[in-house]
């Protein structure tokens, strides 16, 4: 089942909005359901967050993050068959990409391969100048007054 939206709406009473626009029409369309590597998103505090995924097999020169502006891309290729014969194979070790588009002043704070587990994590940074902040007013009981003078002449 499809839904189509229309955002034309949003054009009529937005401006600037055309990215936000265009990821949630790009999330609306459904691709095929690729559920390699299972993997958790967790938002620790106000501005931190942390991707966990389970890449069991994996070493670490198998796996490559890539930052490029707002996407994050994980992939992971194996480095070789193993020799033998399977009688059941289970663990998954084929390759894999998975993306994650980031949102503004999202920055990559580290990662590390851990028991199978690749953990990455993010922080929010806004810059200082478009963090909220007050502006005075200035009013009539406020501030220097303006004082206007007229010439005095000698009587």
């Amino acid at each position: 089942m499809r839904t189509n939206f229309d955002f034309s709406p949003l054009f009529r009473s937005s401006i600037g909005f055309d990215r936000m626009i265009d990821l949630l029409e790009s999330a609306s369309r459904v691709d095929a359901a690729d559920n390699f590597p299972p993997y958790d998103i967790a938002k620790l505090g106000e501005d931190d967050y942390r991707i966990s995924m389970a890449l069991a097999g994996f070493g670490q020169d198998e796996i490559d993050i890539t930052l490029e502006r707002n996407m994050l891309m994980v992939s992971g290729q194996k480095s070789g068959e193993e020799s033998g014969q399977y009688l059941h194979h289970g663990i998954a070790g084929r390759s894999f990409q998975r993306r994650f588009e980031l949102a503004d002043h999202v920055k990559v704070a580290g990662a590390k391969l851990e028991n199978g587990m690749l953990t990455i994590e993010l922080k929010r940074e806004i810059p200082e100048e478009m963090k909220p902040r007050r502006i005075e007013i200035a009013g009539a009981g406020k501030g220097k007054p303006t004082r206007i003078e007229a010439e005095k002449h000698a009587a």
